[in-house]
C-alpha cells in the first residue's frame, strides 16, 4: 500500500463517521463513503510473499510484493527462471555454460559468447584494472591450496603459494568486441563469476520485475541483496549490518528503497597457524589471504558492482579501499578492521559505534 493511501482512507472513514451522526440523508452518504473506503482498501491491498531457492550452489531468497499471493508466487517463478538462465550462461562448474567453454579453450582459441556474457566479463575486467588486481576475474585459475573446511593441517610453503597464482592475471584475457569473443591466452587459465555473478543475477531479477510493473521486492542472492519499492505498510526495507564480533547483533539498521547491499567478510571461514588467522578471501596478486579487515559492507545502485567493491576493499585494506569507494560516489561503505575499528566512507550518514571491541 502506498504511504499516502493511509491518509486517504483515514479521511474517508472520518467523513463517514461524521455523517453517521447526522440525518438519514447523512446515513446514506456515510454508507456511500464507507463503500468507497472498503473499495479503496481492497484496491490498495498488497501481500508480501517470500521463497527460498538454491541457485548457483547457494541459497537465494526472493520476496515479492503484489496484489495477491497467486500473482506474487507467479512473479517469484519468473525471477527464478531469469536467474537460472543466467546461471546456465556463466557458471564455471556447469560444463554446458559459455564460461566453461571459454575456460576449456584457454590457450587454444577465442570463444564466441552472448553479448550479455561479453559485457559482464568486460565489467569484471574493468574492476580488475581499477583495483590493480585486488579483484581479478581470473582468480578461478588459482590452485586451491588454502582449505577452510577443517582439512588443512599445515601452512603452504611460499613456493606453493607463488605457484598457486601463476595462471591468474586479467591482463591475459583478450576481448574482441566486434566478434563478441573471449580468449584466455594461457593454457590452464580460467575465469569465474563467484564474486559478481550472484549480484548480477539479483540485479537482473529486480530489473525483470520492474519491467513487469512490480513495485516492490527483494532478491537476496546469498548475501548479495537488491531491493526496490517499499513494504506493504509503506515503510522502507531494513537491512542490518552484522557485527562480525557478535553475529547476533547489528552495527546499524539501514533503510533501503531501491538499492543493493553486499558484505564481504573474513569472520566465518578461516584457519589458524601459529596463532595467526588466515581467512578465505585470497589476494589474487600474492596468493596469500587478505589481512587487516574483518568485514566490508557496500551499498549502492547495483549488487554486481557492490560485490566487486566489497571484495576489492577486503584485499586493498582500509586506506586504499576508501580511496576506491570515494571515486564512485553512488556507492558507500562501512569497513570493520581486525581490531574492531569501524570506518565509514564520507557519504555514509548512518550513525554507529566507532569501536566494536
Amino acid at each position: 500500500m502506498k504511504p499516502n493511501s493511509y491518509n486517504v482512507l483515514r479521511l474517508l472513514l472520518k467523513l463517514a463517521m461524521t455523517f453517521q451522526r447526522s440525518s438519514l440523508r447523512g446515513t446514506k452518504q456515510s454508507l456511500m463513503l464507507l463503500s468507497l473506503f472498503f473499495y479503496a482498501l481492497q484496491a490498495n491491498a498488497q501481500v508480501q510473499c517470500q521463497r527460498p531457492v538454491t541457485l548457483m550452489g547457494s541459497r537465494f531468497d526472493i520476496t515479492i510484493v503484489a496484489a495477491d499471493s497467486a500473482k506474487a508466487e507467479k512473479h517469484i517463478d519468473e525471477v527464478i527462471a531469469e536467474m537460472s538462465r543466467i546461471e546456465e550462461l556463466i557458471s564455471d562448474w556447469k560444463a554446458s555454460s559459455q564460461i566453461s567453454e571459454v575456460n576449456r579453450n584457454a590457450g587454444v582459441k577465442p570463444v564466441k559468447v552472448d553479448r550479455e556474457v561479453f559485457e559482464l566479463t568486460k565489467r569484471a575486467i574493468y574492476f580488475s584494472k581499477i583495483t590493480e588486481g585486488a579483484f581479478d576475474i581470473s582468480y578461478a585459475a588459482m590452485d586451491k591450496i588454502w582449505k577452510f573446511d577443517g582439512s588443512m593441517k599445515q601452512m603452504p610453503t611460499p613456493e606453493e603459494i607463488q605457484k598457486s597464482v601463476a595462471k591468474v592475471g586479467y591482463q591475459n584475457i583478450e576481448l574482441d568486441s566486434v566478434n563478441s569473443t573471449i580468449f584466455l591466452k594461457l593454457a590452464g587459465m580460467k575465469i569465474g563469476f563467484g564474486s559478481t555473478g550472484k549480484g548480477y543475477a539479483a540485479d537482473k531479477g529486480r530489473e525483470l520485475m520492474e519491467s513487469k510493473g512490480i513495485k516492490a521486492g527483494i532478491v537476496n542472492a546469498s548475501g548479495d541483496m537488491t531491493t526496490w519499492g517499499v513494504k506493504p505498510n509503506g515503510k522502507a526495507w531494513n537491512v542490518g549490518i552484522t557485527n562480525p564480533f557478535d553475529e547476533e547483533k547489528y552495527i546499524a539498521i539501514i533503510p533501503l528503497k531501491r538499492e543493493a547491499v553486499t558484505t564481504s567478510g573474513n569472520y566465518e571461514k578461516y584457519v589458524e597457524f601459529n596463532g595467526k588467522r588466515y581467512a578465505h578471501i585470497i589476494n589474487p596478486v600474492t596468493g596469500y589471504p587478505a589481512t587487516g579487515l574483518i568485514s566490508v559492507t557496500v551499498i549502492g545502485p547495483s549488487a554486481e558492482k557492490a560485490n566487486g567493491f566489497s571484495t576489492s576493499i577486503m584485499v586493498l585494506g582500509k586506506e586504499k579501499g576508501l580511496e576506491l569507494i570515494h571515486l564512485h560516489p553512488d556507492y558507500r561503505c562501512v569497513i570493520v578492521t581486525d581490531e574492531g575499528e569501524v570506518v565509514k566512507s564520507t557519504n555514509f550518514k548512518a550513525k554507529m559505534k566507532k569501536k566494536l571491541k
